[in-house]
């Protein structure tokens, strides 16, 4: 029976993830023991390259770099990373200023297993057997806040995200 995509699931940021299946080389999968995860945003230039790097420093900073194997996308790429996202995740020890905002693919989502979404915006179609979650976070904008204090506000916001999606992957 073929999936639709409104029949797809989207989980609450509390429910338990199950493992991604790893694409090997010759085209079939297996299970794998290491969880995947990819951010989307809409451009993949801001936020969820944000949630990317900030993962691979918590991840870095539990002494289990590698254990989440850890990727971003968005469903209509910019051509480069946000500065001032990179000079407010710079601030925490992150680095994604040798990051380039790439496509969100059926591959992609696969092969993480757990396609986290981030914002209202962007919109993904999710192959059968992977997990989406959404996470609404907060856009200061809305309340007239700008420049590099609403970057910190959105980074520490995904921040909080990202350590509590790293608890439940490492748990």
């Amino acid at each position: 029976m073929t999936q639709k995509p409104g029949d797809q699931p989207v989980r609450a940021a509390e429910e338990e993830i199950v493992p991604a299946a790893e694409t090997v080389l010759d085209g079939s999968t297996e299970d794998s023991s290491t969880p995947g995860v990819l951010f989307v945003c809409v451009r993949n230039g801001g936020k969820s390259q944000m949630a990317a790097g900030l993962m691979r420093r918590e991840l870095a900073e539990a002494g289990a770099e590698g254990s989440i194997l850890v990727s971003s996308a968005g469903t209509e790429p910019g051509s480069r990373i946000n500065a001032l996202s990179a000079d407010v995740l710079h601030d925490l020890g992150a680095d994604i200023t040798g990051e380039t905002p790439t496509p969100v693919t059926p591959e992609a989502m696969r092969e993480a297993g757990l396609v986290v979404v981030i914002g209202a915006e962007a919109q993904v179609d999710p192959p059968e057997g992977v997990t989406v979650e959404r996470w609404e976070t907060d856009e200061p904008s809305d309340r007239g806040i700008e420049g590099r204090e609403r970057m910190e506000l959105v980074r520490d916001d995904i921040h909080t995200h990202v350590r509590e999606l790293k608890n439940r992957l490492l748990s």
